[in-house]
């Protein structure tokens, strides 16, 4: 039996050197259209599918859309669609924090992720970050994007081989890339990083006091606002905090927020408060407060017995717990005790008595 061979299997490419060695092209098999056809189908479905998935609720209000204009007509798409917003107003009148995280958060999410999704192969090989292997560009995976008011969240599945630090490397990029103020790189797992735009400053206004709390919680104590919008929190209970900050930072307004946050503990006697001012500027103006729910010093060698009388109360304390209790829990008896220093290099390094601060 022949084997019949086309012109297109062994068709010379055309080349004017008479002397150059004969190359062929690759055979050419003709696909039959209704193969082609099931393929394009199958690819259809499955892209329909993943949209539906990845946009459940939208897919969902579409389809009950569609039934009610099917069932009862235009007026039942407009009845529903007046009482979906009502619902929705109520909800975000009678409770702005679920609504935010159930409604306002995800919707803001989603319209976000479609403008990261829409600029990110072009940003990626434009900034460096998508090598070229093998003949093919790969592009690190976008994962999920989370959006407050101010700040966007995007999660980023690296390539094989690539670090966190090529992206710090091109934070300045990505954020011109992407409009946004300035971009910061977080290490998330082996493998993978999230990378926060800043598109709004939060605090490029005065940020009002949060309200006072009638039973504060001493592991996160709200003292102002983040980068992002949402509350600030410090712990307290069971650690210690180190405020490091240049002039004018606003480590004093720090050292406030605590106090102000933990006030109605100390009104309580939950909470006592020695404050330590070797520089006699900042904590001299809640002399009052300290001298009325904890004490005051600002003598160097006042300062070294107050902290003399702390340690020989924490090590009574320790004593009295061993054995039954590990965890302290604040009680009028027993009151979380909080060693508020300012400056406390003067107490260490700029102390020019050496027996105070070797003590």
């Amino acid at each position: 039996m022949r084997k019949i061979v086309t012109g297109e299997q062994v068709a010379q490419i055309y080349n004017p050197d008479p002397f150059a060695r004969p190359v062929f092209r690759a055979p050419v098999y003709r696909t039959p259209g209704w193969i082609i056809a099931v393929v394009q189908l199958f690819r259809f479905l499955t892209w329909l599918a993943r949209l539906v998935i990845r946009h459940r609720f939208i897919a969902l209000v579409l389809a009950v859309l569609g039934y009610m204009q099917v069932a009862t007509g235009w007026p039942g798409v407009v009845a529903l669609t007046a009482l979906a917003v009502l619902v929705l107003l109520a909800w975000h009148m009678v409770s702005p924090a679920s609504f935010a995280r159930w409604v306002a958060t995800p919707a803001r999410s989603g319209r976000r992720a479609v403008r990261y999704r829409a600029r990110w192969a072009s940003v990626m090989m434009i900034s460096g970050l998508a090598p070229f292997y093998q003949g093919r560009i790969m592009l690190p995976v976008l994962g999920k994007v989370t959006s407050t008011r101010y700040v966007d969240r995007v999660r980023v599945r690296l390539v094989s081989g690539q670090s966190p630090a090529q992206f710090a490397d091109r934070a300045e990029n990505l954020a011109h890339g992407f409009g946004a103020l300035l971009c910061r790189v977080r290490a998330a797992r082996s493998g993978a990083l999230v990378l926060e735009f800043v598109r709004r400053d939060a605090l490029a206004q005065i940020v009002m006091p949060a309200p006072m709390l009638a039973r504060p919680d001493l592991a996160a104590l709200e003292v102002g606002m983040r980068e992002d919008g949402l509350p600030w929190l410090v712990k307290l209970h069971g650690t210690h905090v180190l405020l490091v900050g240049a002039t004018g930072s606003g480590k004093a307004s720090l050292l406030w927020g605590l106090v102000r946050a933990m006030f109605p503990l100390m009104q309580a006697g939950l909470v006592r408060v020695l404050a330590a001012d070797p520089k006699w500027m900042e904590l001299a103006f809640g002399r009052a407060i300290f001298d009325t729910y904890g004490a005051y010093a600002a003598d160097p060698e006042a300062i070294a017995v107050m902290l003399e009388r702390a340690v020989a109360d924490m090590q009574a304390r320790a004593a009295g717990f061993a054995g039954f209790r590990r965890d302290h829990a604040p009680s009028q008896e027993h009151p979380f005790t909080v060693v508020l220093v300012d400056e406390v290099a003067f107490l260490t390094a700029y102390q020019p008595d050496r027996k105070l601060r070797d003590g």
